[in-house]
């Protein structure tokens, strides 16, 4: 028996129409500008909170933004410093400009950043701020795709272009692509041997806080150095990878690094984007060397071998240490923290976190600073 399903959509249709008819409306009137002011929108200046750690020993102890147990280390002759090659990728996309007037209008301190673009190359900038005051005689070379047209005037710095595939999509691999192509380009240059300086491949949005010249100094046999965390499926960062600046140190690096690409192309091209390389990094640590991985939950740095590579392993405490994302997961900063990762949404905090450090040229405050901060995630 047929069954007609016309009446019964009738009364459907009248009711849906005026429905239909006011999203319409509202879609011609809509204003991204409004929409922004009126949506639960992430805090656009700093929140401070209590500090995480107090009264924990070995950790950074506040009052408010004063730093009471951690004294600014004393700048070191720049003739006596380890001096370091502190390298980066980085590269602007194009974006649509009147999505970026209208929605990407930011303004921290007294800057107001009208883009995307103009964000990244701030943190870019802090970036190296705060080498040249933590390190000023080390140097920061930026690997960029060679369509870049962005510009930096600093000194110390130099704009290194690689080709590659810049795509967001795959950045991650790209940028060990990058690291390699780079080692390999020193390798072949007569000024090595001259240079030999120690290279520091990380990302653009940490803050070197402290002297890293200690990491080669204490671990002579180290050729490559990376750094390690609690976590169980990816315990390694890729967010600073450390080389011995000797022709052994940069030969052996690369062999390792192309064998964690090895690994990434034929495992994890499906992570091309977002964390292929930190999943690449332990297949092989944890093929060559699985006695490393018991220790990834302890707090002290350690060493190994993979396939004649000699690695070092530090902890992210101290090396790699990132604002939590949460209450409750983690116990401070450590008095010796050395870089501070930026990590997602901490990428405003950094900017601000610079702005307080140039008003008062007190590294150990701007870090009670970022530790009261540290727990809200900002707009930027």
């Amino acid at each position: 028996m047929g069954v007609s399903i016309r009446r019964p959509l009738l009364p459907l249709l009248l009711f849906l129409f005026p429905l239909l008819y006011t999203v319409s409306v509202l879609h011609q009137r809509w204003n991204p500008e409004e929409t922004k002011k009126l949506s639960p929108q992430r805090p656009d200046q700093l929140v401070l909170g209590p500090a995480a750690g107090q009264g924990l020993p070995n950790r950074l102890q506040c009052q408010g933004t004063k730093a009471m147990n951690r004294i600014d280390p004393s700048p070191k002759n720049s003739h006596s410093e380890e001096k370091v090659s502190f390298v980066t990728v980085f590269t602007i996309y194009k974006s649509d400009p009147m999505n970026e007037k209208m929605l990407d209008r930011t303004r921290v301190g007294d800057i107001l950043y009208n883009s995307k673009s103009e964000r990244s190359l701030a943190i870019l900038n802090t970036y190296i701020n705060f080498i040249q005051v933590s390190m000023p005689s080390s140097g920061v070379v930026v690997l960029t795709d060679p369509d870049s047209t962005f510009l930096l005037d600093q000194n110390n710095v130099i704009k290194f272009p690689i080709e590659g595939n810049y795509s967001r999509s795959n950045l991650m691999l790209q940028r060990i692509k990058s690291y390699i192509a780079y080692l390999k380009r020193i390798l072949e240059s007569s000024e090595l041997e001259k240079a030999n300086k120690n290279i520091i491949f990380s990302d653009s949005d940490i803050a070197v806080v402290d002297n890293l010249g200690d990491i080669f100094q204490k671990n002579p046999d180290c050729h490559i150095a990376l750094t390690f965390r609690n976590n169980k499926d990816q315990p390694l960062n890729s967010g600073f990878i450390a080389v011995r600046g000797t022709r052994d140190g940069i030969s052996k690096s690369k062999d390792f690094l192309e064998e964690v690409l090895d690994v990434y192309m034929s495992k994890y091209m499906g992570a091309s984007r977002m964390l292929g390389d930190q999943l690449a990094l332990y297949w092989v640590i944890k093929l060559h060397l699985p006695s490393a991985i018991q220790k990834f939950n302890r707090h002290e740095s350690f060493a190994g071998k993979v396939k004649g590579v000699s690695v070092l392993f530090l902890p992210c405490a101290i090396y790699n240490w990132t604002p939590p994302e949460g209450a409750g997961q983690f116990h401070g900063m450590p008095l010796d923290v050395k870089i501070v990762h930026f990590k997602g949404s901490r990428k405003r905090l950094m900017l601000e976190a610079w702005n307080f450090y140039k008003s008062t040229s007190n590294m150990s405050n701007m870090l009670c600073l970022i530790l009261c901060s540290g727990r809200t995630k900002y707009d930027f």
